[in-house]
């Protein structure tokens, strides 16, 4: 058994790229469903326009780095009044249907071939990261502890990730203080009381949305310029599942609870994939195959987070009364 292995690639994957971009799509789910109670099955297609805005400025319209970055917020923003305008008024399960099926239309926009031109049908974009890798100020070598270090191309990929990633957590933590995140902390209460004090819960459930949406679509950017490249079958439903996954187990409704989850995801995720290799690699699962060990992770994976949701339903951090969402 390779210990060695099984622990640097656990250790790397609590906060490497996995977390950063998956902790920003679920800081951005928690506004909309842990604080707002916002079924909002539509987080991937967030992250899709933002890593498509960015390498179709880039690589299309040669545009510099800094454009390509507002354009993807922009169209985060757009995409979130397209969503809200007709969404918002349904509820529940009603929200969470339309908001899937939009993310689906968004994907498969961006791989259809009648704009494959623009968007690179299936193949999707690269060549859009040079300019951020440019302003790189850590020199050439290894950075960490023997194994447990990175390149200077990923540490400062991370100094980044992980600077955005605190900064949303700093300012979703200001504003859920502030008498605009108690609205709409009532409006997931009880949103019927709320407009009956004379709030614009419509408003207010526009604004959490494009914030919780502006928030998730960092991701997109930051998988984009991990992966250098941009594909529409990555930003699929499994994306926002994992999202939600995610600030449930870190507790909806606390502002580090999306990045814990995130950064516990992924421990297990990557440590129990790779025990099971190991074991299989080594002979002591003989009825196993190594082509197994994929789905056999995701089934003890689940199978976890289903013992965690009957023990502890609010999550690690979480408090039972943030997911009593009222779903009238």
């Amino acid at each position: 058994m390779d210990w060695l292995t099984i622990i640097t690639t656990t250790v790397h994957a609590a906060i490497g790229w996995e977390s950063v971009v998956y902790g920003l799509a679920a800081i951005g789910v928690n506004i909309h469903f842990g604080y707002t109670g916002l079924l909002n099955f539509g987080q991937a297609a967030f992250m899709a326009v933002a890593g498509y805005g960015l390498a179709v400025a880039v690589t299309v319209m040669n545009l510099p780095f800094w454009m390509g970055i507002v354009i993807g917020l922009a169209a985060a923003a757009i995409l979130a009044l397209l969503l809200g305008i007709p969404t918002l008024q349904l509820r529940a399960d009603y929200l969470a249907i339309v908001t899937i099926a939009a993310a689906e239309i968004v994907r498969l926009v961006f791989r259809s071939v009648y704009f494959k031109d623009i968007f690179g049908g299936s193949d999707g974009r690269r060549g859009f990261t040079g300019d951020f890798y440019a302003m790189n100020p850590f020199p050439p070598g290894h950075y960490g502890i023997g194994p447990f270090g990175f390149d200077e191309r990923v540490i400062w990929f991370l100094a980044v990730g992980w600077s955005v990633v605190l900064l949303s957590c700093l300012v979703v933590y200001l504003l859920m203080k502030s008498p605009w995140g108690r609205v709409l902390k009532a409006i997931r209460e009880d949103e019927d009381a709320v407009r009956a004090l004379g709030k614009n819960v419509f408003s207010y459930k526009m604004q959490s949305l494009m914030l919780g949406g502006i928030i998730g679509c960092l991701a997109g950017f930051f998988y984009g310029l991990y992966n250098g490249a941009v594909q529409p079958d990555i930003f699929g439903t499994e994306m926002t599942f994992f999202a939600y996954t995610i600030v449930i187990l870190g507790g909806a409704a606390r502002v580090f609870g999306p990045v814990v989850g995130a950064m516990i995801f992924w421990v297990l995720f990557v440590f129990v994939g790779n025990t099971l290799a190991e074991l299989v690699r080594n002979g002591f699962i003989p009825f196993m195959t190594t082509t197994q060990v994929g789905p056999i992770r995701y089934a003890l994976v689940g199978l976890g987070f289903i013992l965690l949701l009957v023990i502890r339903p609010q999550g690690i951090f979480g408090d039972k009364r943030e997911i009593a969402i009222n779903a009238r």
